[in-house]
């Protein structure tokens, strides 16, 4: 398809999450799929469980979703949160965009849940523009949202996704 990667994930880092942006077509989940596969890394996403049912649970579960089960009153940080305790390897890959659709402002989980279970934070951009998906270097979280969003951020410019038109400003 003419796309390439550049920037590595380093295999040692078994949990993470991956900040994906920018999310502005169904085809990024495909682009993640082909990058996943291309660098023969398992990268997860969680979707609701209602989505795991038969038979395409058994395709989620191939390709790294995780059911995501909202009952019992807990919010979605220590839902994630919870199941990256009980994984060896987790490598979360959430768009902060939260849709397709532009939006204004990123969402704040993505921050919170790798602040909460104590992982780094890399930054995966999919530069339709270049064709390229490019990787950043993991980031800790300091506690200080707004600080680091800044810092997290800068390695986007110049991103073009699918559909710009959609894509937020940074």
């Amino acid at each position: 398809m003419g796309w390439k990667i550049s920037g590595t994930l380093d295999e040692n880092i078994k949990k993470c999450v991956l900040m994906v942006l920018p999310h502005t077509a169904n085809s990024d989940f495909f682009i993640g799929l082909f990058t996943r596969g291309i660098m023969g890394m398992e990268m997860n996403f969680v979707a609701k469980k209602e989505l795991f049912v038969f038979p395409l649970n058994y395709y989620f579960k191939s390709v790294g979703g995780a059911a995501l089960d909202r009952s019992g009153g807990k919010n979605l940080v220590d839902t994630i949160v919870d199941i990256f305790e009980t994984r060896e390897i987790f490598r979360l890959a959430i768009a902060p965009e939260g849709t397709r659709k532009k939006v204004e402002q990123l969402k704040t989980g993505f921050y919170y849940i790798a602040q909460k279970a104590s992982v780094p934070i890399i930054t995966v951009a999919f530069d339709y523009g270049k064709k390229e998906v490019r990787l950043g270097k993991p980031f800790t979280p300091t506690g200080n949202y707004e600080a680091d969003l800044k810092i997290l951020v800068k390695f986007f410019k110049g991103v073009k996704g699918k559909f710009p038109e959609r894509q937020i400003k940074l």
